[in-house]
């Protein structure tokens, strides 16, 4: 597919008065898989942050077109109805709120109907099987008192439930030992036959990425993306780093 998904052009976004990111072009076509690479602090998931529409990360230059839509004022809500969703690095606690009920609220909010009880709960528990999860994880206050890797696989879980256009996944597999990066990545690849979906993955390692066919890798260096390739960008990286010959 040749059509433009997501357009990013000259984003400028600063925190705190302080801009982080200088001027980022970004194309994303309809199922592409792009992968965001660099060393820490350097802006990766401030981008992330800035396509959701995170309130406390400010644009002040450029724009964000999705599907055709200009997105760039828009609230996170509605962006989400839009078909972005955002995987977070570190999952919060939700307190009082189950993760059953958190994911039915939401697909509720994103497609405007009240979602058949049944229905529901047996896709849930289907998928919650695909990603090794036990059932009674349903039934828990949203991440409290989860593993690390159990946070992972809620947000996968989030993902595959609501069915976005778009997904941005922030460091999903930052902390997770082999097995469930690997179980990790077959909730991705679920993802992809489900939804044939676009990803933007930001990423240190690259075992996620192992199973996964990567049409684009951007690395971004000091808030601007300093070299775009193909996948052989991400087996470059593995062998020199971030250092020399990326210009």
């Amino acid at each position: 597919m040749s059509e433009k998904f997501l357009e990013v052009k000259d984003l400028h976004v600063s925190v705190q008065d302080k801009e982080i990111l200088h001027g980022i072009d970004l194309n994303i076509k309809k199922g592409e898989v792009h992968v965001l690479m660099g060393p820490n602090g350097t802006g990766k998931s401030t981008l992330g942050y800035a396509l959701i529409g995170n309130p406390k990360y400010e644009i002040t230059q450029g724009s964000i077109i999705f599907n055709g839509e200009d997105l760039t004022e828009e609230s996170v809500d509605k962006r989400a109805k839009a078909g972005m969703f955002l995987s977070f690095q570190n999952p919060l606690e939700v307190p009082g709120v189950t993760l059953s009920s958190f994911i039915r609220s939401a697909l509720e909010q994103i497609t405007g109907e009240r979602t058949k009880v049944w229905d529901f709960k047996k896709k849930l528990k289907a998928t919650m099987d695909i990603l090794d999860m036990d059932h009674e994880y349903a039934d828990r206050d949203l991440n409290v008192g989860f593993s690390g890797g159990e946070k992972k696989k809620a947000e996968i879980l989030q993902l595959l439930m609501l069915e976005p256009s778009f997904a941005i996944l922030d460091e999903t597999d930052s902390g997770l030992d082999v097995d469930a990066v690997r179980t990790v990545s077959a909730g991705i690849e679920e993802y992809q036959r489900r939804c044939k979906g676009s990803l933007l993955i930001i990423t240190h390692s690259t075992k996620i990425l192992e199973s996964l066919k990567v049409d684009k890798t951007h690395v971004m260096i000091e808030g601007k993306i300093a070299k775009t390739g193909g996948s052989e960008l991400v087996n470059f990286i593995n062998e020199k780093g971030f250092g020399d010959g990326l210009e």
